[in-house]
């Protein structure tokens, strides 16, 4: 919203300067963005009248002009514009003062005494443009006859006058008019207001255009009036055309620019029909399939009509027996605009509901300043009062007869009733409040209010959209109270400094040691498409969560899995050249469990586990003479994920998930003494995924959950053995289908008192016809640590422990002594 310091101050004048003005209005909520004059600054510039024109003896587009700038001499100024004659008042740049820049950054321009084809010139006469006044440099500005010879343009123009852009959150269209500010500056500073006063033009003619309204989902009300005998030439008044410029419109027409400047002015947005290229009465409805109009801009647009639910509507008009002639709240259309040959108009001013040109102007890549106000909310109640304003303005500066208003009230909405406790609103605010206080701050707002014991039963006025809860109410006080005026107080609480858990390790030591393993941390969104989730986790659209306002559509749902964006990110790698991905993310995701009740940091019905999870992708090293390039596999992944973890041990199991290859994924499971904990998948992404995002290779993805293996346990201190390990080795044959993990585990069941360590150090294959074996066997061969730490193991000790090993391994995995 933008607007000038005195245009402002016609309405409300307190006794602040400019500066303390911009200060208080940005202490209530209304944001000074930009406060400056309005022309740069500049000196010695002043009124003058020329006194004579003559041409210039060298140059065909110079003349040398006498000039009467009050010095009491005359100034001999060569000038090359081809307005410059005798008679007119211009404005002078004497010798010694300084223009503008003529672009941003620049020096300021000074003037001395020169010659231009050698004739002296003793200043300058300046155009709209060198003076910062417009882009208008084709000649010198014209100033009124009655503008006095000598004194200062910067005074004559009120060039100091401030103008003032404020930003305004979006609750605020109360605000997006002069009127609107005036209040909120009257209430701000307690200045009384003075609201703008006119005539009701008297009913010239009696003759209405028949309007039928057909959706009162679309418009809630209706009024408009005949107005024949108009003057469109008509120049508009040079006040109303000041204001407008300083509230950066430029002016057009007078019928035009009065319909502006009652928007400003009043905050409600009007149009003007040349009745004369209406075609029959008027409907008021949403539009149809296929209907076009020429809007304008310039533009066509095509309407679209109900969706294929018959819900959604695209756009509103305002439409004649031919078709549509506007867009409801947004834009007029080309074919019944007024122009100088315009003798009748329609002026019509209407409340369209908010919730119908919502986002209807943005759908045409473009906005207006009326679809900026109804789709934020109008003042239902000023419709008929703009309407009288509008058409006074038309008769006064275009002439013409007017005709009855013809208002129809569909569906205005009610402003009910909020309720503000006083104790809740001193809570929030966290300052002592009285009933006097809250009640001068309604008063000042002009809200209607009655007490019930400390309670204020507020009515909200029907410009303010905003008031509809108790907090919007507790906002006012807090705003009118003034933001600088609430104490700023530390919060008061008992700290205890609670000592780290030892137990535990942060998931910050989890996030450097995949750094150190090569992997980069990427952040994703909570969000997710459908698509992704059908694909990975292979559940249905019922199963999902769906977010109920998606910032975008390929975020309408909560993941499940951290895998969907690391996928997205892996390809936008690739399709920017990188060969060679390690990427990896700790984060929440999101699943509906029926067991989980509401406590604090969780919601009933959805479990909210964190995660983190990882991709490797391209060759297992980077390319180098050390090592032959091959692509990364389940094993490379699995030994990052080792040290990673490191002290925790961890196994894998074959297992199946939806994303992962059929016969390369596995389960994850941490080791303790006890038990074994599933945390997590590791596995080669599915082929049908690998197509599906368009991979050359397929990347292997690890997922885990973060809470069990951030859990370390306390260490437990063990006395140093005085007697020496004594390590066996131990080969056993067995079917190529066994798992080395099943022999570990068979071997560890036997809970040998001497067994400090078993590791796989070897695993041999036969070729075909080659080996004692046969060709579906293989050899694995372990290595045991023993150690007995009250004496040294004797070889008698050490046959029985390898014999139990053995057994164990026949017995379960019909192993043989190789």
């Amino acid at each position: 919203m933008q607007f000038s310091e005195s245009w402002l101050r016609q309405y409300v004048n307190p006794s602040l300067d400019s500066d303390a003005l911009g200060h208080a209005m940005t202490m209530a909520g209304l944001e000074v963005e930009e406060q400056h004059s309005f022309a740069p600054a500049f000196t010695k510039i002043v009124i003058a009248q020329i006194l004579s024109a003559e041409q210039h003896p060298d140059a065909d587009r110079l003349r040398v002009c006498k000039v009467d700038a009050g010095t009491g001499q005359e100034l001999q100024i060569v000038c090359g514009a081809p307005n410059a004659r005798a008679g007119i008042k211009i404005p002078c740049a004497m010798v010694g003062a300084e223009l503008p820049p003529a672009e941003a950054g620049g020096k300021p321009f000074m003037i001395k005494v020169g010659k231009l084809r050698g004739v002296e010139s003793q200043g300058m006469l300046c155009s709209g443009r060198e003076l910062g006044l417009g882009d208008d440099h084709e000649g010198i500005l014209e100033l009124p006859q009655d503008a006095p010879v000598g004194k200062d343009i910067r005074e004559y123009l009120d060039l100091d006058d401030q103008i003032f852009v404020i930003k305004l959150t979006p609750n605020k269209a109360d605000c997006l008019s002069l009127l609107g500010m005036a209040r909120e500056v009257s209430a701000i500073t307690g200045a009384d207001l003075c609201a703008p006063k006119w005539s009701v033009p008297a009913k010239a003619i009696d003759e209405k255009l028949k309007v039928t309204v057909e959706n009162t989902d679309l418009c809630g009300r209706f009024a408009g009036r005949v107005i024949r005998g108009v003057n469109p030439q008509a120049k508009t008044p040079e006040w109303i055309v000041k204001r407008l410029s300083r509230a950066g419109q430029r002016s057009i027409s007078a019928l035009v620019d009065l319909s502006n400047y009652v928007m400003l002015e009043m905050g409600q947005p009007t149009h003007v029909f040349d009745i004369d290229k209406l075609n029959g009465d008027i409907t008021v409805r949403w539009a149809k399939v296929g209907e076009t109009l020429e809007l304008l801009n310039g533009q066509t647009v095509t309407l679209q009509g109900p969706d294929s639910a018959g819900k959604l509507q695209d756009a509103g008009v305002v439409a004649d027996q031919s078709g549509p002639v506007a867009l409801a709240g947004i834009m007029g259309g080309n074919h019944c605009a007024v122009s100088d040959d315009t003798k009748n108009i329609y002026v019509e001013a209407a409340y369209w509901l908010p919730s119908a040109i919502q986002g209807r102007a943005r759908r045409f890549n473009f906005s207006t300043d009326a679809a900026h106000r109804f789709e934020r909310g109008v003042d239902p109640q000023n419709t008929v009062n703009c309407l009288e304003y509008l058409s006074s303005l038309i008769i006064e500066v275009c002439g013409g007869q007017a005709g009855p208003i013809d208002d129809q009230i569909l569906n205005v909405p009610e402003r009910k009733p909020v309720r503000m406790r006083l104790t809740r609103a001193q809570k929030v605010i966290g300052i002592p409040l009285t009933n006097e206080i809250v009640a001068d701050v309604f008063k000042r707002l002009g809200f209607e209010f009655k007490q019930e014991g400390d309670a204020f039963i507020v009515t909200p006025p029907s410009y303010r959209f905003d008031i509809e809860i108790e907090e919007d109410l507790i906002e006012e006080v807090a705003r009118m109270y003034g933001f600088e005026n609430i104490p700023d107080q530390p919060p008061v609480a008992s700290l205890k400094m609670s000592a780290k858990a030892e137990a535990k390790r942060g998931i910050h030591l989890l996030r450097q040691r995949l750094a150190l393993q090569g992997y980069q941390e990427a952040v994703n969104f909570g969000f997710t498409d459908l698509e992704s989730e059908r694909r990975l986790m292979g559940v249905s659209e019922k199963d999902v969560i769906a977010v109920l306002n998606p910032i975008a559509n390929q975020y309408g749902v909560m993941r499940s899995t951290l895998w969907g964006g690391l996928l997205t990110n892996l390809k936008a790698n690739l399709n920017r050249g990188a060969g060679r991905v390690r990427l990896f993310e700790t984060g929440r995701v999101f699943n509906r469990d029926a067991n989980v009740q509401e406590e604090a940091s969780k919601v009933a019905g959805y479990n909210q586990p964190q995660k983190i999870g990882g991709l490797a992708y391209g060759s297992f090293v980077p390319e180098q003479w050390a090592n032959a390039t091959r692509a990364v596999d389940f094993f490379d992944v699995k030994g990052d994920l080792e040290r990673v973890l490191d002290p925790l041990h961890f196994v894998t199991e074959a297992a199946q998930h939806p994303a992962l290859h059929p016969g390369r994924s596995a389960k994850i499971f941490l080791t303790t003494a006890k038990n074994r904990v599933e945390v997590g998948f590791i596995g080669e992404l599915h082929p049908g995924l690998q197509q599906a995002y368009e991979l050359p290779q397929a990347p292997v993805l690890f997922e885990l959950e973060l809470d069990p293996i951030r859990e370390l346990g306390l260490p437990v201190p063990e006395e140093l053995s005085k007697f020496p390990a004594v390590q066996r080795d131990l080969a056993v044959v067995v079917k190529q289908n066994v798992s080395a993990q099943s022999l570990l585990d068979a071997m560890s069941a036997t809970k040998q008192q001497f067994v400090r360590g078993i590791e796989l150090f070897d695993e041999f294959k036969p070729k075909a016809g080659s080996s004692s074996m046969a060709d579906d066997e293989k050899s694995l061969a372990f290595r045991v640590t023993l150690l007995n730490p009250v004496e040294t193991l004797q070889d008698p000790q050490i046959d029985a422990v390898m014999a139990s090993l053995l057994g164990a391994v026949e017995k379960k995995c019909a192993a043989r002594l190789r």
